[in-house]
């Protein structure tokens, strides 16, 4: 994503938190001779929902710890921490399971199962193994933050580039030689992730089967308020409503990328090379818009350069995004925002790039950590990020277990459907544009917005395939980089620029796989955020097309978000939805009443084209050498 991808909630509430070596243990259930009662279940819940807010403040502090400051020390003492917790979850999780066969109030039984779910790297209950998978995990993750692409230079030396370097290079070369080099360069540093990755797997499919799933995958899935082969087939259902845009879009994109590259970018089965695209992992396309924009006479307008020409500082970007929400009401975030945030990117040491939104201590103190660039991908996922802690402080007063978002796919999709509001018209009312382009200069500005929001649906949907098949075993570590890459053909119609073996680990090049951050919120947020933006402009009585639509200073609009965000957890996700949207579907016909105009005119550009690739149908497609 520009890294729009990347606006998330580094860790579920409770499953990544931390916990120091003076936490006190766990008080297990009691052995009690008989059926539990109601008493003792609310006890138990109350206890437990108790040591988790404890916890989760610790760990909050040492994870921030952790990931802005990556050396050989914190690791240790962030996996340490980790064990500490996870024995905790572990072990409130099997001792709940004494109530599963209970009648209880609808609120006390939806904790219990969110308790079951919390954990997103479950661990056997056994000391070595919890020690092992916890080490592991932190090991991953800061072998990503750390990772660097180094070579020679003339003079000798060598010359190191972060992935923040090299998806700069990505985002404006147009040498296809130096895109490659930077591309398979980043790929080298997740190598040594391989064996280490199927060895997390294994522990934590274990730990997943002694809270009675069959899966680490099932386990995620069983967290959306259905069956996880319900939500398997629900993600599928929402895919085939707008694979056809998709289709149209890489049609497009195809044909003006040979124009530009030539036989490097042309491929007989019609796939797309991945370094092409303008981002390390093609997930959105954005970076690209300047080779493929529509040939037209109408002034358009470049964000990045209106924030230098405004003289736009990281922090004040960050402002911007901040009065936005103030605009609909809601408070100022408080000083320790301003105080503890990471706006920019330390230059003494190794910290986490990736954005995201953090809240330590489950109350007020909302944390940015990004390493902000003057530009306006950049701005835009500030408001993104900025649209979870909103949200974090707006459910701050629920019980613990209910502090979160209706699913993981809500957090995100509220951050971007404040990015959507990132218009033309917003921008000239806070004083950065000049003049709004007329409307017959739509064709641009929607192909800019699919070339995030609509090429990054297919990557928000295989990642997770990649994973629930990884975990349900169906995807070998033998197969590991051959059933990513056939995956990436299936779903993106992206080949790799160069070939690629099972002594790669290509999908450890990416950010969540390190992380074990589960990716299906990212599609899904795609969806809603859609359906939320179609919603409150109904609100703000907009009447106009719905990509012109901004919610900026609409207080109906604000008050009727506030009122889902403040819901957390709270309900089933069909309820949050209703209450925001009046539908209980995730629905992506407001995503393609959005880009309807954009499909006519790609339909119109793609006459006489060939249509998709091969491999749509999950064929095997040979990668041939390139």
């Amino acid at each position: 994503m520009s890294i729009r991808s990347s606006r998330i909630l580094i860790v579920l509430l409770i499953a990544l938190s931390v916990v120091s070596a003076q936490t006190a243990p766990v008080k297990k259930a009691s052995a009690a001779k008989g059926a539990p009662t109601q008493a003792e279940a609310e006890a138990f819940m109350k206890n437990a929902e108790a040591q988790l807010l404890d916890l989760s403040v610790r760990a909050g502090r040492a994870s921030w710890v952790q990931e802005n400051f990556i050396t050989d020390d914190t690791e240790a003492m962030s996996a340490q921490a980790q064990e500490k917790l996870t024995a905790v979850v572990t072990q409130l999780a099997l001792d709940a399971r004494r109530f599963d066969n209970m009648t209880l109030p609808p609120a006390l039984r939806r904790k219990f199962v969110l308790l079951k779910l919390s954990l997103t790297a479950p661990a056997p209950n056994n000391d070595a193994e919890r020690k092992e998978l916890t080490e592991i995990a932190t090991w991953l993750d800061g072998t990503y933050g750390k990772g660097k692409y180094c070579k020679p230079q003339a003079d000798g030396k060598q010359k190191c580039l972060s992935i923040n370097d090299l998806s700069r290079i990505l985002a404006t070369s147009t040498n296809p030689d130096e895109l490659l080099d930077a591309w398979v360069g980043w790929h080298k540093i997740s190598v040594p992730m391989r064996q280490k990755y199927g060895r997390f797997v294994q522990l934590s499919n274990a730990g997943a089967k002694e809270l009675g799933f069959k899966d680490t995958g099932a386990m995620w899935r069983s967290n959306y308020d259905m069956t996880p082969e319900q939500f398997s087939a629900e993600m599928e259902r929402l895919w085939r409503q707008v694979e056809p845009l998709y289709v149209s879009l890489h049609t497009y994109v195809r044909k003006q990328l040979i124009k530009k590259y030539g036989k490097v970018a042309e491929r007989p089965d019609g796939l797309i090379p991945a370094h092409l695209l303008g981002n390390m992992w093609a997930q959105e396309w954005g970076n690209i818009y300047p080779i493929v924009a529509p040939q037209t006479t109408e002034k358009s307008y470049d964000e990045t350069e209106l924030l230098k020409q405004h003289n736009v500082n990281e922090l004040g970007m960050v402002h911007y995004g901040e009065n936005f929400f103030k605009s609909l009401g809601f408070a100022p975030l408080p000083e320790t925002f301003w105080e503890r945030s990471l706006f920019l990117k330390p230059q003494d040491r190794d910290v986490v790039c990736h954005a995201s939104a953090w809240d330590i201590d489950q109350k007020d103190d909302l944390r940015l950590k990004m390493c902000i660039e003057v530009k306006g991908e950049d701005f835009v996922t500030i408001h993104h990020e900025l649209g979870h802690n909103f949200y974090q402080r707006a459910y701050k007063d629920q019980d613990v277990l209910f502090e979160d978002s209706a699913n993981d796919g809500f957090h995100e999709a509220v951050g971007d459907t404040i990015a959507l509001s990132v218009t033309p018209e917003y921008l000239k009312e806070v004083g950065l544009l000049d003049t709004v382009p007329p409307e017959s200069a739509d064709t641009g500005y929607l192909l800019k917005m699919a070339l995030d929001k609509i090429a990054f649906l297919p990557f928000g949907l295989l990642i997770d395939q990649w994973r629930w098949k990884v975990f349900s075993g169906e995807i070998t570590p033998e197969q590991y980089n051959k059933m990513w890459w056939q995956l990436k053909a299936k779903y993106q119609g992206v080949a790799p620029p160069v070939e690629r073996s099972e002594a790669d680990f290509d999908p450890g090049a990416k950010y969540h796989i390190a992380s074990n951050t589960p990716y299906a919120r990212y599609f899904l947020a795609r969806i809603l955020q859609f359906q939320f933006q179609r919603a409150l402009c109904e609100t703000a009585g907009q009447t106009g097309p719905l990509h012109r639509c901004s919610i900026y200073k609409n207080k109906a609009a604000g008050e009727k978000l506030n009122k889902m965000l403040t819901m957390g957890k709270t309900k089933p996700w069909p309820d949050e939805l209703e209450a925001i949207s009046g539908q209980r579907q995730m629905d992506a016909t407001a995503i393609l009443d959005y880009f309807a105009p954009l499909k006519k005119w790609l339909d119109e550009q793609n006459a006489g084209e060939k249509q998709g690739w091969e491999g749509m149908d999950g064929a095997v497609v040979k990668m041939e050498k390139r």
